[in-house]
């Protein structure tokens, strides 16, 4: 069980070696898309071992739990591998067309594999010290990619980025050392009884504060979110695109395993803070949004919007709220990644992402156009696309609870991104091109075209077959969040049977 486990982590760091011994050839390009297909091919094999036989775990080196380094997947982190895997062979093929030879040489398809390796073990990981250093490697790997292109804006972008990451790493740290000096232990599911056990609950309650605020940041909250919009539209699309798509995912991943499994004793608490914070998250990222006119700071802005959705599934702490959150996580992943990689596809095109600037790819470019409808409306919560059973399921939870305020802000804020996708619409896609231009999808070389296009139409294609055939999907979620909500196969699977 710890090959299955530990192949999904293995694979990408693997690949991440060859593709920098190849990297001044075509052939490091190609061992990258080769690699993604590997671990796709690992987290399939991850997910049907889930499916059959419910959590397992693995302990590295035959040292048992709690002493040793433990792996260990559910329904969720299975799932978060899964779409991780796909996201990586998406972005890793569409880089075929963006990633020239000099960003190569440099080392990009080696730090974008050692990225994915990193987010894989961070929704693998047993305990929270390792979650530390799968943070650290997401930390060095994402640093290394925003300023690959060498541009100024990337550099200053990537600063902000660290700084304000590294400030969430040390409470991060800081917090894993006071647990450990209060319980003895760092393994989470030690940790549920240990916590629970403690005879200071205050100081429980205190580091809870502070993993909230780190993961919170990580996670790109309200108020902590600055870092993002500052970054996420300077470096390569293909960058831009997996950031989107996975690293705040990680922080909400964190978030909803700890709050779930080790923090339970202070709810009142933590999650009347987790409410507010969900909500102020949605609005003010809705509005940033709103207020910008550049393609890919609007769907920045939108990543944190869309967060809030997800914090307010565990905010709510009912079994739909928390299913709500799952499936709402899942599903923007390949949305919020299909955006940036339509953006890339707009920018080669017309030249540029501020959106007064380009123009008529409604007409010259129909195909891209269809293609950005789907994300944009699943995003907004169209039906019968994907969003929209996203939406709906964290609105009922709302009003389940008599919460009709938290409810009214969630449709609001869909309604507000509405706007914005519209806006993007009308300028990018139906006004003509400023400078008369007519951008049309032949003007890409035909090997670029089809490494743009196609993981394009297949995350759109993913995006509605959730749509259609949600149930599927929906009972997926239900059992994931079964088993964050009662963890006793979580910690049965870890500790054993004895220590249950």
């Amino acid at each position: 069980m710890s090959w299955v486990l530990a192949l999904p982590i293995m694979i990408p760091f693997v690949t991440a070696v060859l593709a920098f011994l190849l990297r001044r050839s075509r052939m490091g390009d190609l061992a990258s898309v080769g690699g993604s297909v590997a671990s796709l091919v690992a987290a399939v094999v991850l997910i049907a071992e889930v499916l059959d036989q419910g959590v397992i775990a693995g302990q590295i080196g035959g040292w048992q739990a709690p002493f040793g380094i433990t792996l260990v997947a559910d329904h969720l982190s299975a799932a978060m591998v899964l779409i991780t895997a796909i996201i990586g062979l998406s972005v890793a093929v569409w880089s075929l067309a963006e990633i020239g030879p000099t960003s190569a040489r440099f080392g990009y398809h080696a730090l974008f594999q050692s990225l994915l390796g990193g987010v894989t073990g961070a929704f693998l990981t047993g305990d929270l010290f390792n979650l530390y250093v799968w943070f650290e490697v997401l930390l060095i790997s994402s640093f290394g990619l925003l300023v690959i292109g060498g541009r100024k804006s990337a550099i200053d972008g990537a600063v902000k980025y660290v700084t304000l990451n590294l400030i969430a790493t040390v409470l991060f740290l800081a917090g894993a050392g006071l647990l450990y000096g209060a319980t003895g232990t760092l393994n989470m599911a030690d940790l549920r009884g240990a916590v629970a056990a403690s005879p200071d609950q205050g100081l429980m309650t205190l580091i809870a504060m502070m993993l909230m605020v780190a993961f919170g940041m990580k996670a790109a909250v309200f108020p902590l979110f600055f870092w993002l919009p500052a970054s996420y539209h300077t470096p390569h699309y293909a960058v831009s695109a997996v950031f989107a798509g996975l690293l705040t995912k990680v922080g909400v991943y964190a978030l909803l395993r700890v709050f779930t499994l080790i923090f339970v004793g202070d709810l009142g608490y933590t999650h009347e803070i987790l409410l507010w914070v969900s909500l102020l998250t949605m609005l003010t990222g809705v509005l940033g949004a709103a207020a910008q006119s550049d393609f890919r700071k609007i769907l920045s802005f939108h990543i944190i919007s869309q967060i809030g959705y997800m914090v307010l599934g565990l905010a709510l702490m009912t079994p739909l709220a928390v299913m709500g959150a799952v499936f709402y996580l899942l599903h923007h992943i390949i949305v919020k990644t299909n955006l940036f990689l339509i953006a890339g596809v707009s920018q080669r095109l017309t030249g540029s992402s501020d959106l007064y600037a380009i123009g008529g790819l409604y007409r010259t470019a129909p195909l891209l156009a269809a293609l950005f409808i789907i994300p944009a409306f699943s995003l907004a919560g169209f039906p019968p696309l994907s969003g929209f059973w996203a939406k709906f399921v964290i609105v009922r939870a709302s009003l389940d609870l008599g919460e009709w305020l938290v409810a009214g802000v969630a449709l609001l804020v869909g309604l507000l991104t509405i706007f914005s996708m519209t806006k993007i619409w009308a300028e990018a896609f139906w006004k003509a091109h400023p400078d008369g231009r007519q951008p049309a999808l032949a003007d890409l070389p035909r090997s670029a075209r089809w490494q743009m296009m196609v993981p394009i139409i297949a995350l759109a294609v993913m995006t509605v077959l959730i749509g259609a055939f949600p149930s599927a999907f929906l009972e997926f979620a239900t059992k994931g969040a079964e088993q964050l909500l009662d963890p006793a196969a979580y910690v049965a699977a870890v500790l054993g049977e004895a220590r249950r």
